[in-house]
């Protein structure tokens, strides 16, 4: 696996927060980021980012796997 750069790193770290996100709303159905900022638009910007994350951290995977098979 390749190093990752700035970007990489700011979707590990998204990633990672969404994951533990998710994991207080199935445990206690807490949604941490809609208690902390609401469901308005900041609140959904934080989200839709961390989605953008995961399809991009997604991308850095598939280049990875792909430039190994040729």
């Amino acid at each position: 696996m390749r190093e990752l750069d700035t970007f990489g790193w700011v979707a590990l770290v998204l990633v990672l927060i969404g994951g533990i996100n998710w994991l207080l709303v199935g445990l206690f159905s807490v949604n941490l980021v809609t208690a902390i900022f609401g469901f308005g638009l900041i609140g959904r910007l934080i989200l839709v980012l961390v989605g953008v994350a995961a399809l991009y951290l997604i991308y850095l995977i598939y280049v990875d796997r792909s430039k190994k098979i040729i």
